[in-house]
C-alpha cells in the first residue's frame, strides 16, 4: 500500500500521522477551513469554492501532506490516477508505434500539454499515466485499462483526424476529455482553441507591417486545426489583387525547410512568411538565411502555438500564443466533473482565444 507522507487513512481517515507526517488537521489548519473541506478538496470533489481550494491546495504544498491513495479509493471507489493519451490512426508494427512514440517526445507541443496536466493534478493528488495508441492493439488496451478502473478517465490528445479511439471512448461510454474538437457525431467533452481567429491575427500583423507579397506554410490539408489556421490567415489577407502562396508543411522543422524552399522559388520576391506552427516557421527562417534574407527586414515571418521552439529560434519568432497549459488545466477540470458526476449531461465544448506575441521576427 502506497503511503507516502500522509496520514494512516489518507484523505478520510483520522489527522494523525505517524512520524509526524502532515495530517489532514494540519493542512486545515494551515488554510484557515475545516477538516471536512480539505477531505473535499483533496478527494476532487468539484462544488467547492475556487478561492478555498486555492488556499487547501496552498496548505497542501506548504505542509507537504500527500494523501494515501489506497486508503482514499476505498472511499471514493476512483483510483487516483487519469490516462493522459496520446493516440493517431496508425495500425502498424511495434517499429511504427516507436517511431510515433519518438515523434511526439519531438513535438514541445506534448511537452506543454503534459506540463498543463502534471500542475492542474499535483495539487489534487491525482497522477497521470502516460499511454500511446496508435495501432489497434494500443487502442483496446487503453479501452481495458479504463474499463477495468486502472485510471478513472482519459485526457486524450489525438494527432490524426481519423483517429477511431474518440469514437470508441464515447460508444463505451468511458470519461474523457478531448483536445481538439471531435468528429461529427462523437459526444465527448472537449477544449479548442479558435484557431482562424489566430490565423487572422497573424495576416492583420504583416499587413499592419507594410508587408504585401505574403506566403504561408500550412499543416496537413487533414487536419482541422491546420485548415482553420490558413483560411483565416488568406481570409485577412487577401483581397486588392493580393494573393498569398501557400505551401503545405507537416507541423515538423524538416517539412517548414522543404516548405520555404518551394515558396521563394515561386515567389523570391516574397516579404512575409506565416507558419502553422513554429516548428515549421523556424524552419523556414533557417532557409531564408541561406538565400541571405534578413528577417526581418526582408521577410517577416509569424509562426503559431507560441512553444519553446518559438525562443529557440533566431530571431526569435513572432507568433499567435496558443495557452496550451490553460487548456490541458481545462481537460482536467472537466475530466473531474464528468468522473464526479457533476458535469452536465451534454458535452462540453471550451474555445480559448488566441493572442500576437510579437518578438523580433516580425
Amino acid at each position: 500500500m502506497d503511503t507516502g507522507r500522509g496520514t494512516g487513512t489518507g484523505a478520510t481517515g483520522a489527522g494523525t500521522g505517524a512520524g509526524g507526517a502532515p495530517t489532514l488537521e494540519d493542512v486545515a489548519r494551515a488554510a484557515g477551513v475545516s477538516r471536512a473541506t480539505v477531505s473535499r478538496v483533496v478527494n476532487g470533489v468539484r462544488n467547492v469554492d475556487p478561492a478555498i481550494q486555492q488556499a487547501v491546495r496552498q496548505a497542501v504544498a506548504a505542509t507537504g501532506y500527500v494523501a494515501n491513495r489506497a486508503a482514499r479509493s476505498l472511499v471514493t471507489r476512483r483510483s487516483g490516477t487519469v490516462a493522459l493519451v496520446v493516440s493517431g490512426a496508425g495500425s502498424g508494427s511495434a517499429g511504427v508505434r516507436d517511431e510515433f512514440a519518438a515523434r511526439v517526445f519531438e513535438d514541445p507541443f506534448f511537452a506543454r500539454v503534459v506540463s498543463g496536466v502534471v500542475r492542474a493534478l499535483r495539487p489534487l493528488g491525482v497522477h497521470p499515466v502516460l499511454m500511446f495508441a496508435d495501432t489497434g492493439e494500443d487502442r483496446a488496451e487503453v479501452l481495458a485499462y479504463l474499463a477495468q478502473g486502472s485510471a478513472d478517465g482519459a485526457l486524450l490528445v489525438t494527432t490524426h483526424p481519423r483517429d477511431p479511439l474518440p469514437g470508441m471512448l464515447a460508444a463505451a461510454a468511458l470519461p474523457a476529455v478531448l483536445f481538439a474538437r471531435p468528429a461529427a457525431g462523437v459526444p465527448l467533452d472537449h477544449v479548442d482553441l479558435r484557431h482562424r481567429e489566430g490565423g487572422a491575427l497573424a495576416a492583420r500583423h504583416l499587413l499592419a507591417l507594410g508587408r504585401g507579397r505574403l506566403a504561408a506554410i500550412g499543416g496537413p490539408a487533414d487536419v482541422p486545426a491546420s485548415r482553420e489556421r490558413l483560411a483565416g490567415f488568406r481570409e485577412a489577407a487577401e483581397g486588392r489583387d493580393r494573393v498569398v502562396r501557400v505551401a503545405e508543411g507537416d507541423f515538423t522543422l524538416d517539412g517548414g525547410e522543404r516548405a520555404m524552399s518551394c515558396l521563394l522559388a515561386e515567389r523570391p520576391d516574397l516579404d512575409g512568411v506565416f507558419a502553422a506552427n513554429d516548428l515549421m516557421a523556424q524552419g523556414a527562417c533557417l532557409v531564408l538565411r541561406e538565400h541571405g534574407r534578413r528577417i526581418p527586414e526582408d521577410v517577416a515571418v509569424v509562426g503559431f502555438d507560441d512553444s519553446g521552439a518559438a525562443a529557440a529560434c533566431r530571431p526569435r519568432l513572432t507568433t499567435v500564443r496558443q495557452p496550451v497549459e490553460d487548456m490541458a488545466a481545462e481537460m482536467v477540470r472537466l475530466l473531474l466533473d464528468r468522473v464526479a458526476g457533476t458535469a452536465a449531461p451534454e458535452p462540453a465544448s471550451v474555445l480559448f482565444a488566441p493572442a500576437l506575441v510579437i518578438r523580433d521576427s516580425a
